[in-house]
């Protein structure tokens, strides 16, 4: 079964590369695909979050990484022939969150979501608390 691990990975965290690791275990290809929000500007260029992804990637023969530019996420399923999404969640706002996505991924595309719980040592891990820590100087991005 090829599944989709959607993001922006701006920047790619640990939790990122965990939920990664563990959707490679669980399913027969994994596409991560940086999502990019034509709205939005985004902290590293796509080629370098992408490669970073590339490198978190390395040793797993069954994942490949794409981005996505406009359209919605089950077009995107749809093309690519992927039957499921793998979402990382820490917490129950993280699932406030996506279940509305969920639901409707599945009622527009059959797409079903597969969550997986963030690893408790990773759960605080954001990408926006590593950018704040990034331009404080008190961490890498």
């Amino acid at each position: 079964m090829r599944a989709l691990f959607p993001g922006s990975f701006d920047p790619v965290t640990q939790g990122h590369q965990d939920v990664l690791r563990r959707a490679a275990l669980l399913f027969d290809e994994v596409v991560v695909c940086v999502m990019v929000n034509a709205n939005k500007t985004g902290r590293f260029p796509i080629d370098e979050r992408m490669g970073r992804l590339r490198a978190a990637a390395t040793g797993f023969g069954n994942v490949t990484v794409d981005s996505h530019t406009g359209g919605l996420l089950v077009d995107y399923c749809r093309r690519g022939g992927i039957d499921v999404v793998v979402r990382g969640v820490r917490g129950v706002s993280d699932l406030d969150y996506e279940m509305p996505m969920a639901r409707m991924n599945r009622e527009l595309a059959g797409v079903e979501t597969f969550f997986i719980a963030a690893d408790p040592a990773l759960a605080h891990i954001s990408s926006s608390l590593v950018t704040e820590m990034s331009r404080a100087g008190r961490g890498p991005a």
